[in-house]
């Protein structure tokens, strides 16, 4: 999960009003709005999933955010936290459990089949794998978000 904090010239319901028009006006968003306690506002905002394997593509990152006043009137603190979506992170730990269940289950039977250890090796590589190219598009989806949002807000 990366976070990241800013401050704005304006009030929460301006900015929250102005990614609301905005994002509408794509269609592919799921953009949600909730008013908090104490004046703050979140929001929540990820890709909209039109078929199962999008899920691939498009919906590997959401994104949580948080509208709040500071001390001064005309000014806003806004935190944006970004996770990777959990069925992913499902898949990979899946993997690899399994292919380190498979190996740990080998070596407390003294069992010498190859081919068990090769695919627990193959279920390993396939969990790294699959670990190693799911971070760096997480990194570019967190930051093509950053760069929509400070398109939005004009940053």
């Amino acid at each position: 999960m990366k976070t990241w904090e800013f401050k704005m010239e304006s009030t929460p319901s301006m900015i929250s009003e102005k990614l609301n028009s905005s994002l509408e006006s794509f269609n592919g968003f799921v953009f949600n709005i909730k008013n908090d306690k104490k004046n703050s506002i979140s929001f929540k905002i990820r890709k909209r999933l039109q078929y199962a394997w999008y899920i691939i593509y498009h919906n590997n990152v959401i994104v949580n955010g948080r509208l709040g006043g500071t001390e001064t009137k005309n000014a806003t603190k806004v935190e944006i936290t970004f996770k990777q979506h959990f069925l992913w992170k499902l898949v990979i730990f899946t993997h690899l459990f399994l292919g380190f269940g498979f190996i740990i289950a080998l070596i407390a039977n003294n069992n010498t089949n190859i081919a068990i250890y090769t695919f627990a090796a193959v279920l390993i590589a396939i969990g790294v794998f699959l670990w190693s190219k799911l971070q760096k598009k997480y990194n570019k989806n967190v930051q093509e978000y950053k760069n929509l949002i400070s398109e939005i807000l004009d940053l």
